[in-house]
């Protein structure tokens, strides 16, 4: 392979020694077409396709419109079209979710509806042992020895009685 060949196939490779092969600066490495000449009036010239969309009086106005509320800061929208969707996704597992769960409640045995019930008669239960742990803590020191002394002579009252 010749030299010339070589730089005229590659012209990054170009020799330095060679200026005749060396591209300018301004000139870029893909062929201009033809057409531009403008000596050919037999060619067809290509025009630029009209896009109908951009054209219709519709899509004017909103894109005016769009630029405008732009300019002032407002949004045409709250939300973009992606977190719309993702939340609408959310949404439906959700219910999907309470669905099934709802569906489940529905299938369940007698023996787990008891278990249930009786379980939530412990939890209404201990609920309440709290409440009543909390109200002694927070009654004064003298009602309390007020109980304790009622209990006591009913305890008293109780052994004579039994004597």
């Amino acid at each position: 392979m010749t030299t010339v060949f070589r730089y005229a196939v590659f012209p990054h490779l170009q020799d330095p020694r060679e200026p005749c092969l060396s591209l300018s600066p301004g000139r870029s490495v893909m062929a201009e077409p033809d057409y531009l000449d403008g000596d050919c009036d037999e060619l067809i010239k290509p025009k630029k396709l009209i896009n109908p969309v951009k054209i219709s009086r519709n899509h004017q106005d909103l894109h005016r419109e769009l630029l405008m509320n732009q300019k002032r800061g407002l949004a045409p929208q709250n939300k973009p079209e992606l977190q719309k969707v993702m939340e609408k996704r959310k949404r439906e597992q959700v219910l999907k979710a309470q669905k099934e769960e709802q569906e489940a409640h529905k299938k369940r045995s007698d023996l787990e509806i008891e278990l249930m019930k009786r379980q939530q008669k412990l939890e209404q239960l201990e609920l309440e042992q709290h409440k009543d742990e909390e109200e002694q803590e927070n009654t004064p020191e003298f009602v309390k020895m007020k109980s304790n002394l009622r209990r006591t002579k009913q305890e008293a009252d109780g052994e004579e009685r039994t004597t």
